[in-house]
């Protein structure tokens, strides 16, 4: 560690055991239960250091003996310490036009409760309480560390809210502010395909890749930017917008809609997807397109290669182009995962 001045200075003990214990639960959510010397090889720390921080986080109640390593192996260093998942719990929450999902994980990211709430169009109820009391159906009285909520639009930085207008029923200013009062929990609220994109870099088509951009085909039209491993929002949260973007005259979510493409063949599906992932890999170069939303998924491999060909002649840059390999709902495993990073650093820390 550097100071101010640029003379090297050793960690305090006190950040060293801070980075220690860090380490040591990450890999125990990497990896599950393990033993003391697994932890010291994993970590490459001496015997008494892993001693002192499996006490010390046993101590505070982030780590317990699950089990015993081997059944004929008896002793301190048989037994197998695993996170105290139930230490806390997170909530991820897919506000679409029609409907909001919820699903509550445990610190280990362990599903624990689910629910659903139909939008009506026509006549919006409270979204507020509609969206709170979804989120408390699926916690069933469990206290929540960290609320996400995924939503379609630009979610404005300084605010943390939607943009107006946004096209979700109901919806109004402050509204993560309120379902946050109501819950009593901290709630974050995130672009939908920015959601998406995370689990597609933890668990899906671009896992192993620190640049890419998800391409999202669905009743909505946009993207997602990660660059070295990052979400790139922009300054306004309108980074990956690629909906507004006009192509051949026509604004490209027109052209690659539900609606737009439902009578397509593949090839001319696959004419119009390339024209906009063109323009993304022209000024990102981000080596991979990840076709995502209900469209991107139900064209699997095929519409991918099918885009791939036509991505080759419209742009100089090598490109992969992936369907999105993301069990079930994106945008929820997203926000699920964006949780639990939050709730992880407030009780790590």
């Amino acid at each position: 560690m550097k100071t101010a001045t640029g003379d090297v200075k050793t960690a305090t003990p006190s950040l060293a055991r801070a980075i220690n214990d860090r380490l040591a639960l990450d890999l125990l959510l990497q990896h599950g239960p393990l033993t003391a010397p697994q932890l010291r090889t994993l970590t490459g720390l001496s015997r008494p250091t892993v001693s002192d921080l499996v006490e010390r986080l046993t101590g505070r109640g982030l780590i317990e003996v699950t089990g015993e390593y081997g059944e004929d192996r008896r002793g301190p260093n048989a037994r197998l310490y695993g996170i105290v998942a139930r230490r806390a719990h997170v909530a991820g929450v897919d506000v679409r036009r029609s409907a909001v999902h919820v699903t509550v994980a445990d610190l280990a990211g362990t599903a624990v409760g689910t629910s659903s709430r139909e939008i009506a169009p026509a006549r919006p109820a409270d979204l507020p309480a509609l969206v709170a009391e979804a989120v408390a159906e699926a916690a069933a009285g469990r206290d929540l560390e960290a609320v996400v909520i995924g939503a379609p639009g630009l979610v404005d930085p300084g605010s943390g809210d939607l943009g107006s207008p946004n096209d979700v029923p109901g919806w109004r200013p402050g509204l993560p502010g309120e379902v946050g009062e109501r819950l009593r929990a901290r709630v974050t609220l995130e672009n939908e395909v920015n959601l998406a994109a995370v689990a597609e870099l933890r668990t899906g088509s671009a896992a192993g890749s620190e640049d890419f951009v998800l391409l999202w085909l669905d009743d909505g039209v946009g993207a997602a930017v990660v660059l070295g491993g990052r979400l790139r929002r922009g300054v306004s949260g309108g980074a990956g917008e690629i909906g507004f973007l006009e192509v051949d005259g026509l604004p490209y979510c027109d052209q690659v809609g539900a609606e737009a493409v439902r009578d397509l063949t593949p090839e001319a599906l696959a004419g119009r997807v390339a024209k906009g992932a063109a323009a993304l890999v022209t000024i990102l170069d981000p080596g991979l397109v990840v076709l995502g939303g209900a469209t991107g998924r139900a064209g699997g491999d095929p519409l991918a290669a099918l885009v791939s060909d036509r991505l080759r002649a419209l742009s100089p840059a090598p490109t992969r182009v992936r369907p999105s390999t993301v069990d079930g709902n994106a945008v929820l495993q997203g926000a699920v995962l964006t949780a639990l990073d939050l709730a992880r650093d407030a009780v790590f820390s």
